[in-house]
């Protein structure tokens, strides 16, 4: 079993609430808009990250992280991507992919907005931490916590903290 913690959009921002959550969590992943890089490696230095960079991201950023990252959680297929979309209104740039194959559970950041939903269609969870960061319209920042068991995703949980 794994504690994953899911963020996105730090827009460069982070603070010692959030890295409390990530002491708590086996792996963290996050899904684009890192912004400044001190950002991962203050997470790295705790934990395992998987991320992808976002639309703000610079080249460095775009050099150490995908655009996609896919991947295998226990015996959970995942895949995450900045700007995805959302049940059935996907990024055309993954759309195909996606439907020929879906993974068990999509990631995606930059809407700022917290959502987690089934995609009945493909069989697949589709998920969206919000923004943890302090930049953009957001009223509160948000980011997920679950775990992976096996095959199971379980105990999801929504970590919310005021924006200023």
């Amino acid at each position: 079993m794994k504690k994953i913690l899911l963020l996105s959009d730090t827009h460069s921002y982070i603070d010692d609430a959030i890295l409390k959550h990530v002491k708590q969590a086996d792996e963290v992943w996050h899904a684009g808009d890192i912004g400044n890089l001190a950002v991962t490696d203050s997470i790295k230095k705790l934990k395992p990250l998987k991320a992808v960079y976002g639309n703000i991201d610079d080249a460095k950023a775009r050099t150490e992280f995908p655009l996609n990252n896919r991947f295998m959680c226990e015996d959970v297929d995942v895949w995450i991507t900045h700007i995805g979309g959302y049940p059935p209104k996907y990024n055309n740039k993954v759309k195909a992919a996606l439907v020929a194959n879906p993974p068990d559970i999509f990631i995606t950041g930059h809407s700022h907005i917290l959502k987690v939903m089934p995609d009945k269609k493909l069989d697949l969870l589709h998920m969206n931490p919000g923004a943890v960061g302090t930049h953009g319209f957001h009223k509160v920042r948000t980011m997920l916590r679950f775990k992976i068991d096996g095959k199971n995703i379980k105990d999801l949980e929504v970590i919310e903290f005021e924006k200023r």
